[in-house]
């Protein structure tokens, strides 16, 4: 905006038409005093004065101009009709104007000096911005520098401080700082530790330097004036800036005899990895000799058991008909024979369970109808009922999973009540997890079956020892058995992986809970 100053209107008007004409925006004032407090608040790019004013002149607004910090630079341009004179003219430089014209003024130079004047006070004010742009961002480097420099010397005492080997590394992959620790191992900063040719320490880096990923490798590295290695971890991160990387802060963490003792101890695993191989084929020869004297001693015992079972019954039968008493202790040797062969039988199924052998697809529904046709006798004699639910297809050792179900449903025909009709559920569903309380999933990875009767049922307390061998919780006078059939059980579930459980009250029946994988584990070599 360009001010004009005069204390005559009809000087002011034609030049402000003239130059608004020409695109200038302009303002006026009417006196000296009248165009200072303009300054004061507004800035313009060009002040045309004239001289010749009452009050104060040209000249005195001038050079009170030159004293506002904000105004100094604009250039003022003098007109007059009556200073005409070169003392006047110089006055008028001294002052602080840029050029002194004359009365008429020939309006095209003006105009031209107006242009001009403008321009350059255009390019000042656009070459003070770009000063005050380059101090700000000189102030701000400086600063920057300065952090960076308080924090270098931050991490340089961090660095003095670490019992590691500690380095810093420039961005031109140049060492430029490490600690005490470093001049242990080497004696220039220049250059890396003596690493074991072995490692290839340095191929490794340069591929890490080069794509700015985080390096870290075992090395050894060999102490001066000495000739043995030792083995460090080595780890070289980088430290991002503002999405660049500012530099790259390395360590050397001693591991020796971390790496010694982790030797020794895997030379130990594998000495005892390799004894306790030896003794699990020492273990399978045993049990396989154990089961063979298993079988050769229980047909050894077996024998004389059917030879006095067969001589007492001729005995009974020939020779004490009529003689009650003596039939009766007959009966008595008779039935502790019969209880002794199922002792031996029981213990023979007991130690064949040891015996490795495969899982397959088993389809229980199937399993479970041909053995029921087993207790059919028992069933028709009892007017039992066993009610069989929808059975799932898993993976089992047919003939053991078979033998648990045995146990399972002959115990539950055995232990009836007396003057109760003796009824038998079994369910099963697909359910979450390897646990007896897991809940029912459509996709679960196991299988919870349960056998459910109306029996005598027993004492909850007793739950962990009915599956121990020859654990009984009633007279064997009372109900027959030999205290092996649930143990049983319990091992064959443990060979499958799955769980067996019960819950019971005295007198309202018993429900047996088993819990099997749907598929079994593949086993690994090791």
């Amino acid at each position: 905006m360009v001010l004009i100053v005069d204390d005559r209107p009809e000087n002011i008007l034609p030049l402000r038409k003239v130059l608004e004409i020409n695109g200038f925006e302009t303002d006026s004032a009417g006196s000296g005093e009248e165009a200072l407090k303009k300054i004061l608040n507004v800035r313009y790019s060009l002040i045309i004065m004239d001289v010749q004013m009452p009050g104060m002149d040209g000249f005195e607004v001038a050079e009170a101009i030159s004293g506002f910090n904000k105004a100094k630079d604009t250039p003022i341009i003098f007109l007059s009709a009556v200073n005409t004179e070169k003392r006047f003219i110089a006055q008028g430089y001294s002052s602080g104007g840029i050029d002194y014209l004359t009365k008429p003024v020939d309006t095209d130079i003006l105009l031209l000096k107006v242009k001009i004047f403008n321009k350059i006070y255009q390019q000042q004010q656009e070459l003070q911005a770009i000063q005050n742009s380059l101090r700000e961002e000189i102030e701000i480097r400086k600063k920057a520098q300065q952090e960076l420099a308080d924090r270098m010397q931050e991490l340089r005492f961090v660095l003095e401080s670490l019992p590691q080997i500690a380095f810093t590394i420039a961005t031109n992959g140049a060492i430029e700082y490490a600690n005490a620790h470093w001049f242990l191992y080497s004696r220039r900063l220049e250059s890396f530790p003596e690493f074991h040719p072995d490692d290839a320490v340095l191929v490794n880096w340069n591929e890490h330097f080069a794509n700015s990923l985080e390096f870290s490798q075992e090395v050894r590295l060999k102490p001066l004036n000495q000739e043995d290695y030792k083995y460090f971890l080595l780890r070289i991160i980088p430290i991002h800036h503002q999405d660049s990387i500012q530099r790259w802060v390395g360590t050397f963490t001693d591991i020796h005899q971390q790496k010694i003792e982790n030797e020794l101890l895997e030379h130990k695993v594998q000495w005892r990895t390799k004894e306790l191989s030896d003794k699990n084929t020492q273990l399978e020869i045993t049990n396989h000799e154990l089961q063979q004297f298993a079988w050769v001693v229980s047909h050894d015992l077996k024998e004389p058991l059917r030879k006095i079972q067969t001589f007492s019954h001729l005995i009974k039968d020939r020779f004490l008909a009529g003689n009650e008493e003596a039939s009766m202790y007959l009966d008595r040797s008779i039935s502790s024979s019969a209880r002794m062969s199922r002792l031996i039988n029981d213990l023979l199924e007991y130690s064949r369970l040891s015996m490795a052998a495969l899982f397959q697809p088993t389809d229980l529904n199937e399993l479970l109808r041909e053995l029921v046709s087993d207790f059919d006798e028992t069933i028709i004699e009892k007017k039992a009922e066993i009610i069989i639910g929808k059975l799932p297809v898993i993976e089992t050792i047919p003939s053991q999973i078979r033998q648990v179900f045995q146990n399972l449903i002959s115990n539950a025909l055995k232990f009836s009540s007396r003057n109760t009709t003796p009824i038998i559920r079994i369910t099963a569903e697909l359910v979450e997890d390897m646990q007896i309380e897991s809940a029912p999933s459509e996709n679960g990875k196991f299988c919870r079956i349960i056998i459910n009767d109306n029996g005598i049922g027993f004492d909850e307390k007793f739950l962990d020892r009915i599956f121990v061998i020859f654990q009984r919780l009633n007279n064997h006078t009372t109900y027959e058995g030999t205290g092996i059939g649930l143990a049983i059980a319990k091992k064959i579930m443990d060979k499958h992986n799955g769980l067996i459980s019960a819950r019971s009250r005295e007198d309202e029946g018993a429900s047996f809970i088993l819990v099997l994988p749907v598929t079994q584990p593949k086993i690994t070599s090791i």
